[in-house]
Order: structure tokens, then sequence, then C-alpha cells
């Protein structure tokens, strides 16, 4: 039973409550939402796995996040730790979509500088959409051309994928409602670029100690960006919480 701690508001939270809590707002660029969880003590992961951290209260806000975008951008070594493989929104979802004239199911997308991806995975033999692969110019010309055969394969960069090149694609393909996985260093280039429009961050009420990594990694910004808390979510003692930049 998840309850709203701010905004305050008696009982608990249906679907619909939800949707209109985590909606986009209405933009013509893409706007970027980050999607993390931690532990108490600041793990990213426990058992090398993030999944390892979330209780049902978490994994029902995540079924509303990726229920409402337009696209699930993620990096690569995320696709490869976490699998990714087969449908990414279950049959409830696919049928809230498709009531509202949005494809059934969101675009996949992910970042690969070295494009070292398996194109026999299953995350490309299982993928429910053609997933994009947003690279560089410097990438191996014969990875590339493996992963032509399942996936787009676009540069956004010559020697690096550049955040603004990959906005820019998503806008092409006008997939302006991101939901963005990780992993760690997507989220501090995007940090970096100051392209993150939301953090999405639950807090596992656990303790892993160990020396997990951090939710974001890589060089950060020359200022801190300021974010607002739009609200604080709770159930069983986590915390899920809204964070949105302040222009």
């Amino acid at each position: 039973m998840i309850r709203s701690l701010l905004p305050a508001s008696p009982g608990a939270l249906d679907d619909d409550a939800l949707h209109r809590l985590y909606a986009y707002p209405a933009v013509e660029r893409p706007y970027v939402r980050f999607n993390f969880i931690a532990s108490a003590d600041g793990a990213a992961t426990s058992g090398g796995l993030s999944a390892g951290l979330g209780n049902d209260g978490d994994k029902r806000i995540f079924v509303v996040l990726r229920r409402l975008a337009d696209v699930v951008l993620v990096g690569a070594g995320t696709v490869r730790a976490e699998g990714y493989e087969g449908d990414l929104v279950d049959g409830a979802s696919k049928s809230w979509r498709s009531a509202r004239g949005l494809a059934a199911h969101p675009g996949v997308a992910v970042i690969s500088g070295s494009l070292d991806l398996d194109p026999t995975a299953g995350f490309f033999r299982e993928a429910p959409v053609r997933p994009l692969i947003l690279t560089c110019g410097r990438a191996p010309a014969g990875k590339r051309a493996a992963l032509e055969a399942v996936a787009d394969v676009v540069d956004c960069g010559r020697d690096t994928v550049e955040t603004a090149g990959i906005l820019a694609e998503l806008e092409r393909r006008e997939q302006r409602r991101v939901i963005c996985e990780g992993g760690p260093a997507v989220f501090g280039n995007f940090t970096r670029a100051d392209a993150v429009d939301e953090l999405c961050l639950s807090i596992s009420p656990l303790l892993t100690g160990g020396e997990g990594p951090r939710i974001s990694v890589g060089g950060g910004p020359d200022e801190p960006r300021a974010l607002a808390l739009v609200s604080l979510l709770t159930e069983d003692s986590a915390l899920y919480t809204l964070y949105r930049r302040i222009p």
C-alpha cells in the first residue's frame, strides 16, 4: 500500500493517482527522467544487481514509469548485467497505452560507444520492438555491421557518444518522454551535460555495507544542479522520491 507523505494524502494511492503524479509535462523536446534505487547507506546494488534492493512498492512505481514513457533509455552495461530480455511492459500496460493512442510497447534505446553487445543475445532475439543503439563514429566497424542486422545503429558523436547527440536522435524520432534506467556512467554523463530533468530515487530500508557502487559515476558539472522535491511516497519503510530540476 503506497501512501503519499508529500503532498500529504490520506489512504493508499491507486494506479490512476500514480499516473497523475508521474505524468510528464507537456514539452517540445526530450524530457529526461532517471529512475534509480539505493540502499539506506548509499549502495546502488545488492548482490551486484539493483533488483536486490526493491520491494513491491518500488516494482509498482517502476511499472508506472515505463508505462508512461515513449522510450526506455539504458546503458549497455546495464543491459548486460540486468538482462532486459523480452517485454519491458506487461499486458495491462500495453492495453493502457494503446487505449491512449500510444504505441503498445515503448521504444528501447541502448547507449554503447564500444558496441560490446552480443547480437545473438536474448535482448535482441526477444526484442518486442526493434532496438536503437546509440553509438559513436569510432565504434568498431565489424561490431556495427553485426548489430545493424538486429537493431538501428546511430552515431551520436564522432569520438564518444555525446548526450546532445542522443537527445537530438530521440527528438528526431519524437520520443520525448524518456525514462532512463542507468547505469551510473550514463547518469553521470547526463548530469555533467545538465540534461537531467527529473530523478526518481527509491531509498531501500536496507544496510548493505561493503563497497557497492553509487548511482552516478564520472566527473560532475562545474556547479551542482539544484533539485526540488516534488513528491515523497512510502511503503514498508521504503521511500520513493521524485526530484525535479529547478529552472
